[in-house]
């Protein structure tokens, strides 16, 4: 009996054993699980271009509905997935153990989330964009609205069917191939706090458009206009973890993946839209399959010398290296870039040195420690727009000469013995002068 009761034990936890060996990992960063969380089963074929593309891509999708009481994404204090994909902007309470503090909480843990909203989106969504750094349109009817950028369309008369090329500029973000057809976006818009640096638009309205609800004759100025209304956002936390929020649903469907799109006041008419290349590139880079940094072998050491020492002495010359890779999706490559520093700072900092690369992911540089001393530290600072943060540190104390280490003579005390020795032979020449002259 004993023996069938560990059997069966072993047997339930093969799933979450699973789960384990496939999270997320620093050395594979893009082999990861997803939890799609859905309004309605029907989303995984009318959206399966989108999901399929994550398919193609190793990714392991697990669909539930967002009302599923069974929902948990952590057991047993450890995360069962690595991003979360929520395409469900009517539903008004997540089931199970997830709600808008535990999808904070697993953002602040490093993990990724797509959420996608539409129009009379439910508060608990708009509370989980906020708390992104993005606020929607106050007004539950309001959409993007733009009567010189929309697309040309038979159907979609009120000119709520948005063909925006307004891209990011941003090869990380949306890789080095052109997207030619523009992009086809029918929801509602939001805005962030320009002092917010994370948010960052990746796709906004012409400065044509206005958000307000079409079907309503308009009062008052609109809240939002212009490309202050961002259709797409991304937000790189602190902390790494990636973020995308969109203001539509309906531009991850198969429909607009493959419409046809022209342009109003355009003769050129595409084939298809670019929102399925717009929304896969973005999609890799949400999923750390682009501009994803790792820093290792962080090295300093005297010159001519190849340990590590416990300490430097003032103008010690010192050398300095890292190496750097970035994740390609499948592999790690060398980072090449010309605009990685160190610093040696205290307080701030004393020497501030660009390195130099071997362009195989190797960068290093040489410099004299400062003539002052104390408890330094090896800072590099990588910031920039698409990439990882790297915040590299090593601590490292710096001494005066020892009182045995000065040297026995100083060149620049020369003048002053030569002074010495001047005064002294005057005085013995005096000396003599005086006793022995008549």
């Amino acid at each position: 009996m004993a023996s069938r009761l560990v059997t069966v034990s072993f047997l339930l936890a093969i799933p979450f054993l699973t789960a384990l060996c496939s999270s997320f990992s620093t050395d594979y960063p893009s082999d990861r699980r997803i939890l799609v969380l859905l309004d309605d089963l029907a989303l995984k074929s009318s959206h399966s271009f989108f999901f399929n593309s994550l398919h193609t891509r190793g990714f392991d999708l697990d669909y539930r509905l967002a009302d599923d009481r069974n929902l948990a994404l952590q057991r047993y204090g450890r995360y069962s997935y690595d991003a979360l994909i929520v395409f469900a902007p009517y539903t008004g309470s997540f089931g199970g153990s997830i709600n808008p503090a535990a999808i904070l909480d697993f953002v602040d843990s490093g993990h990724d989330l797509i959420i996608a909203a539409d129009v009379s989106a439910s508060d608990l969504i708009r509370e989980v964009a906020t708390e992104c750094g993005v606020e929607f349109d106050e007004d539950p009817e309001a959409v993007v609205i733009d009567h010189t950028s929309h697309a040309v369309s038979e159907t979609e008369g009120d000119h709520t069917l948005i063909a925006s090329d307004n891209l990011i500029k941003s090869d990380v973000i949306l890789g080095s191939k052109k997207i030619e057809g523009p992009i086809l976006f029918q929801g509602i818009g939001h805005s962030s706090n320009p002092a917010n640096g994370l948010v960052i638009q990746a796709l906004s309205a012409a400065p044509s458009a206005y958000s307000a609800n079409p079907k309503s004759k308009l009062t008052n100025p609109p809240a939002l206009t212009g490309s202050a209304i961002s259709l797409i956002s991304v937000v790189q936390a602190r902390n790494n973890a990636r973020i995308l929020i969109s203001g539509s649903l309906r531009m991850f469907s198969n429909r607009f993946f493959k419409s046809v799109v022209q342009k109003a006041g355009s003769t050129i008419k595409h084939d298809k839209s670019g929102n399925e290349q717009f929304l896969t590139e973005l999609s890799k880079w949400v999923f750390h399959e682009r501009g994803h940094l790792k820093a290792v072998n962080v090295r300093h050491h005297k010159v001519g010398e190849a340990n590590e020492p416990s300490t430097y002495r003032i103008t010690d010359d010192v050398e300095y290296s890292v190496e750097i890779y970035e994740w390609s999706g499948t592999s790690w490559k060398p980072f090449v870039a010309n605009d990685v520093q160190v610093q040696f700072y205290m307080m701030s900092p004393y020497v501030l040195k660009t390195l130099s690369t071997d362009h195989k992911g190797v960068y290093y540089t040489a410099f004299k420690v400062p003539d002052v001393y104390g408890v330094f530290q090896f800072k590099v600072e990588y910031q920039r727009l698409g990439y990882t943060s790297l915040s590299l540190s090593k601590q490292i104390p710096v001494r005066p000469f020892r009182h045995d280490e000065y040297e026995r003579f100083l060149t620049a005390a020369f003048p002053y013995y030569g002074a010495s020795f001047s005064m002294m032979a005057g005085f013995f020449i005096f000396t003599i002068a005086y006793l022995y002259n008549k």
